[in-house]
């Protein structure tokens, strides 16, 4: 990793609009901006492990990061992708506990890491910032039970289905009637996603694309049905 010569003012900082920190006010944020520090991340690095100590938080200017546990046997089961905008590490700092989950480049990245103490006094100093973090923290914990719900209520071939649409909404580049996922993500990544073996994940994308509902260009995946998908996800065991 190496940090950039410049640091971005957050006032002047495109991804601003997709993170808590928009519509705040450049004199709300002056704290936040005159102490975090921009850094670029390759694919790959990882930016911190489970079980250390969050000494502040991290905003994503640009790329994606897939936020992890790893089980006892050594597979990983993906939390979320994050992407610009994007807060991590602050719930266990608000905690005060170690992280609960690692993170890693998926694709390259910068990101803006924020200490401990200019975060807090941004939080503690500016009501709005306060209430759209806690906002955030109750928003996390409601996505975490449905997809606790969903691990243990929906087939494996619909919470790939339900995925695929999901990385479709989130990466996808429209192509007239198919829509390509402009990310790529391992079969291991994806089934660590889903919650499934990887082999699952391989035979039923094969499934899919036989069934004309997906193609693939090299290693990226293109939706062709969104339809069949979403009924997929939904209705079939």
């Amino acid at each position: 990793m190496s940090s950039s010569p410049h640091n971005t003012p957050c006032e002047l900082c495109a991804s601003r609009k997709f993170s808590m920190m928009s519509g705040l006010t450049d004199t709300q944020i002056c704290t936040i901006s005159d102490h975090k520090n921009l850094i670029s991340h390759r694919k790959g690095q990882i930016l911190y492990y489970e079980g250390t100590k969050p000494l502040g938080i991290f905003c994503i200017n640009s790329g994606v990061v897939k936020v992890y546990k790893t089980a006892s046997n050594g597979k990983e089961q993906i939390v979320h992708l994050a992407q610009k905008g994007d807060f991590l590490g602050y719930a266990a700092l608000l905690g005060e506990e170690n992280y609960t989950n690692s993170a890693m480049i998926v694709e390259d990245a910068k990101i803006c890491f924020i200490p401990k103490e200019a975060f807090l006094k941004t939080l503690m100093t500016n009501s709005e910032f306060f209430k759209r973090v806690t906002k955030e923290l109750s928003h996390e914990l409601g996505v975490m039970e449905e997809k606790l719900t969903d691990a243990t209520q929906k087939s494996v071939r619909e919470r790939l289905a339900y995925v695929l649409l999901h990385l479709a909404s989130c990466y996808g580049v429209e192509g007239g009637e198919s829509q390509k996922i402009d990310l790529i993500l391992s079969r291991e990544e994806i089934a660590g996603i889903v919650g499934t073996a990887t082999e699952s994940v391989i035979r039923l994308l094969s499934e899919f694309k036989k069934d004309d509902l997906i193609e693939f260009e090299g290693k990226k995946i293109i939706i062709k049905d969104k339809r069949g998908l979403a009924r997929l996800s939904d209705f079939y065991a």
